[in-house]
């Protein structure tokens, strides 16, 4: 779903400040955002995403606007995340869902001694506690994540320290804010700010995405992060506050409304308690930081007068997004397409509202993208354009190296290796 307000004050065409703000939700939001970010590259005419003013990224949204701002274009996004099509940086579903072992190994080794106090504490104050209170201790020894996000850190150094890219935030030629949340304070940290641009970017990514009981917190300058949506969902504001005038926000997870399912013709998702209680916490998670999204996205307006914030999000009756395992990586491909078609399509309904907003900032709407019957990722012009690339890059390196065996096996005896023995 898509919407947008409109500015009461707009920058002169092709002069304005654009921004873009990413949310998260596990690797099935990463997944989400690549496909919508690839359907707006096709779709709009006269905006480049890899060379917008501002990039904000919260959780697995602080992965991809990380790769943008480092000049990664969602077709390359895709060619990495999606497609797992490349050679030099090869992604499996390792990188991201390691089980915590350390971590698992540091818990269990403390579970002895843990039991020991608690028996201890409960000897000395039998009467005052009890045996559960004295044995609330032994909480301690639960891990502090399922997976581990060293990987994923790992990964995304290798992938910014090559190819002209970036692991510096200061060396990066457009704004990044990656938001964590101390989790000591409370406090939202934003980064690439002042003061927090020296942590590497794809240290900043892993504490960002770190979710409390999904991965462990990420230490950094003595201070332990988790997951950046604790505080907020979106932090579009941040690229507000710098100055953009237009503002593309990205949101993968929404509540499910079955009530709407229902009336499309989709009754086979017509009670949700009949799922369990994933289901349950599933519904209840979102709802409550899409609640929150509504009143920050409410406030920006009220802020920003002069700017427009245009938000893309999947329907509530999307039944493809909400039932779709958040941590899902192997329907990656089917999840992908699935974002595009839906962006694609929601630009196309409502293209007479957001014409006119766009034309304000320079941008124009692709009528032969938007008018297709069947948009596809598969028929994308940008995943088109960058295959086409990697093709030539492929075989201009395998003539390259034709062309230096044949030169070395040209190339007179002796200068070529170890020579030969005298007989």
């Amino acid at each position: 779903m898509l919407r947008a307000h409109a500015a009461g004050k707009i920058s002169r065409a092709g002069q304005s400040r654009v921004g873009l703000a990413l949310a998260g939700g596990g690797p099935l939001g990463g997944i989400y955002e690549i496909g919508a970010l690839l359907a707006l590259a096709d779709a709009l005419e006269g905006v480049d995403l890899n060379d917008l003013h501002v990039y904000v990224g919260v959780s697995s949204g602080s992965l991809i606007a990380a790769g943008l701002a480092n000049g990664l274009s969602p077709a390359e996004l895709y060619r990495i995340y999606i497609q797992n099509a490349s050679v030099e940086h090869p992604v499996t579903a390792d990188v991201f869902l390691r089980p915590a072992f350390g971590e698992y190994y540091r818990r269990a080794v403390a579970i002895p001694g843990l039991l020991l106090d608690s028996l201890w504490d409960f000897l000395q104050h039998p009467l005052e506690r009890g045996l559960w209170g004295s044995l609330q201790g032994l909480g301690r020894a639960i891990p502090l994540g399922v997976f581990d996000s060293a990987p994923m850190e790992r990964f995304l150094d290798r992938l910014f320290t090559t190819g002209g890219r970036t692991n510096d935030f200061r060396k990066l030629k457009h704004r990044l804010y990656l938001v964590a949340t101390d989790l000591d304070s409370g406090e939202s940290v934003e980064f690439g700010a002042q003061g927090y641009d020296h942590v590497p970017i794809a240290k900043a990514v892993q504490a960002s995405t770190a979710l409390p009981g999904l991965f462990p917190p990420t230490r950094i300058d003595g201070r332990d992060f988790v997951d950046g949506a604790l505080k907020k969902t979106l932090h579009a504001s941040v690229a507000l506050r710098e100055g953009a005038s237009l503002v593309f926000c990205i949101n993968p997870l929404v509540p499910f409304d079955a009530s709407l399912a229902r009336k499309h013709g989709k009754p086979k998702h017509d009670k949700l308690i009949q799922g369990g209680l994933p289901v349950v916490l599933a519904q209840t998670f979102r709802a409550l930081i899409h609640s929150r999204m509504q009143v920050g996205m409410a406030q920006y307006e009220k802020a920003y007068r002069d700017a427009d914030v245009l938000l893309f999000e999947p329907n509530p009756d999307d039944a493809e997004m909400f039932f779709t395992n958040v941590f899902s990586y192997a329907n990656r491909r089917r999840v992908c397409d699935h974002a595009y078609q839906r962006t694609v399509r929601e630009i196309a309904r409502r293209r007479r509202e957001l014409g006119p907003i766009l034309a304000h900032h320079g941008i124009r709407l692709r009528a032969e993208v938007l008018d297709q019957e069947q948009p596809h990722v598969k028929s994308s012009p940008s995943l088109r354009l960058i295959s086409g690339r990697g093709v030539k890059t492929r075989l201009d390196a395998s003539l390259s190296g034709l062309d230096q065996w044949l030169s070395e096996r040209r190339a007179p005896a002796g200068l070529h290796g170890p020579k030969a023995k005298a007989h």
